[in-house]
This record gives C-alpha cells, structure tokens and sequence, in this order.
C-alpha cells in the first residue's frame, strides 16, 4: 500500500506533489467495457466487492493509536553484481529490495515492481524513507527485457525509476488497466492487461491475475486503475508474483495452478499490522505459508519487508514470524527465505 497511511500529512504532500507534476488527482474512468470487476467507473473484486475499503474514521483511530515498532535509520547491505543473462531453464533471483525482484531465466532479465529511489513518495523530501539500499546499484543492472508491474502505490510504481528503465532499455513494461496513461504521462510506454489476458516474450507468457488489493495515487482516483499478480509461463516451470495481496480464502492463488506447475512463488511477507486495519490487503507470514501451499509451489521467496517503514510491525518480524510458520506448517527454511537486499536464490536447470 502506498505511503499514505503514514499519516495525514502525507494527503497534503501528495496533492501538492501531484499538482506541482501537473497530474490530475482523478483521471476519471478508463475506456474499457464493464465486467465482472469493472463498473464502467472504478475496478472491484468480482461482483463488486472491494478491499481496504477504510474510511477516514479508521485512518484516524489508526494513527491515535498506532505503536509502531522502531526501525533503525540504516541497514548494512552487500550489493549483487548480477551476471548478464542465464540461460535455459535455471533460475536465479536477486533481491533489490521491497517489492523489487530481479529474476533471471531463459536469456531474459525481469525485474518486478522497481523503485531505486530513496523514498516510495511522489516526491523527494518527504515520505518513507529507505533503511536499506537497493541489493543491486541501478548501474550494475543488466539489460532488463520485461518489468511486471503490479499496481499504482508508491512503494510498487515509482515513476521516475520507471523512466530511467525506459530510456536505458526499452523493456516491454507489463501494466493492469489504467496505469498506462499514467505512464505515457512521463513519456514511458506500457502495455495494459485485464486478468486472465498473456502476452509472450520469448520463450515466456506473462498473464495477469487477479490478487485481494485495491490501487490508488491518491483519494480521489481510488481504483480507476486495475492491481494485479503475474504468472510467467514458462518452459522449466512457472514463476509466480503476487505483488501486493492480502489472503482472501486462497482462491485465486489456488487459480493459478491452472497454468501448470509453480516452481517459484514472489510472495509478500511483511507490512501487516495492526490485523484490523491491514488483514484484507496485505497478508501476514503465516497465510504466506498458507499461500505456498495454495500454489503449490516448488520454493517461495519473501519480499515486502526491511525497506520501507510503512506499518507497525519491526524491521525485522516478517523474517522471524516467516520462521515460526514455516515450522509450524512443516516447510523447510530454504524452501521459503524472506532475503535481505543483495542475496540471492539460485534454482538449477534441473530443478522442477
């Protein structure tokens, strides 16, 4: 979620951030037909449900009586040098940080929900500030083929790294409906998916799929654009990217089996408390397990947590609450590792 909820200042910030851009604070309803989840005005569950449907009478009891965990000011890290490609149907995953993943399989670099910058903020003095540096310096990137976007809060589509990918590389940019516009805005070009539409690059398919989120830049446009996870299809297995999700019942996790066996799940660990105010759009450690097995997946890897202050919970729970349901459910440590920034996960050829 974006970094809105660290408090009421943060509206005031935005609004002013996005007029200085010369952004609209709602640019009304995309051109698409109505659906299941889409009204002709804003995007849903389907059948019109909606997630982190709080109200400004929430926000308020959240920030009379927060208690968030103090986070240190900075974290050591190693950066990655990634090698330039790997082939074939190994895997190898390098954590950024956050959301931010850079997967490398079949001769293509993918990376997914990048931000570099130093805060998840629309603008550059203001907002959560990162505690951990980016596990790969922008300039030891690779050439990076596809970016897997999955919804408009800050700390997931950040504008201006987005636009250093564009001009460097020219990567096919996958987007869920609506944020292309935004995009095009900073003369970046995006594809845009519904749920269920694929796209191929290369020996990959990319399809968009339905999580429990909801999407926002700020109050006033509060979902005229679509969220989604990504399945790539491919040759060795499947890679799946929640994005950003809470766990629902499971359902549509479970739905992505549909598309043949998962061999390595991104999933979102951290950013969870308080329960009340969060269960709905961000799952905890324990229904991250509960995920993996939905999924079926191979291995997992935890993302989400140690960059961004955004919740309550400390800097370091999600990796100690992952641990603890990990056992309780059974799963090996190394099947399911909430990585600090710069480590990675390598899955030979032969796995699967």
């Amino acid at each position: 979620m974006g970094w809105l909820r660290n408090g009421l200042i943060g509206a005031g910030l935005v609004a002013g951030g996005l007029l200085l851009a010369g952004m609209a604070l709602d640019p009304g309803p995309v051109d698409r037909p109505v659906s299941d989840h889409f009204d002709g005005e804003r995007f849903s569950l389907p059948g019109g449900a909606e997630i982190g449907d709080k109200d400004l009478a929430d926000l308020l009891r959240w920030q009379r009586t927060r208690e968030p965990a103090p986070w240190p000011e900075q974290v050591a890290v190693t950066p990655a040098m990634p090698a330039a490609r790997v082939a074939g149907d190994a895997i190898i995953a390098t954590m950024v940080g956050h959301a931010t993943v850079l997967v490398q399989t079949q001769g293509l670099n993918i990376l997914t929900d990048p931000i570099w910058r130093d805060r998840a903020s629309p603008v550059d003095w203001a907002g959560p500030k990162r505690v951990a540096a980016p596990g790969v310096a922008f300039d030891d990137l690779p050439r990076i083929d596809l970016v897997l976007l999955s919804h408009g809060h800050y700390d997931h589509m950040d504008v201006p790294t987005l636009k250093r990918l564009w001009e460097r590389d020219r990567p096919l940019i996958l987007v869920p409906l609506g944020h292309g516009r935004m995009l095009a805005e900073a003369g970046i070009e995006a594809r845009e998916l519904d749920w269920g539409e694929a796209v191929p690059l290369g020996p990959l398919t990319a399809v968009a799929e339905p999580v429990y989120h909801w999407s926002s830049r700020w109050f006033l446009d509060r979902n005229r654009a679509l969220w989604a996870g990504w399945t790539l299809v491919a040759p060795g297995g499947n890679i799946f990217f929640a994005g950003d999700s809470g766990y629902g019942d499971g359902a549509y996790f479970r739905a992505v089996r549909r598309h043949g066996p998962v061999r390595l799940a991104l999933l979102p660990v951290g950013a969870y408390e308080p329960r009340w105010f969060m269960a709905e759009q961000h799952m905890n450690p324990a229904e991250a397990v509960r995920t993996l097995a939905d999924l079926g997946a191979e291995q997992a890897l935890g993302l989400h947590w140690g960059t961004f202050q955004l919740t309550d919970e400390a800097r370091d729970a999600p990796p100690a609450e992952l641990a603890a349901a990990r056992d309780a459910a059974g799963v090996a440590a190394a099947r399911f590792p909430a990585l600090a920034p710069g480590e990675q996960l390598a899955m030979d050829a032969s796995a699967g």
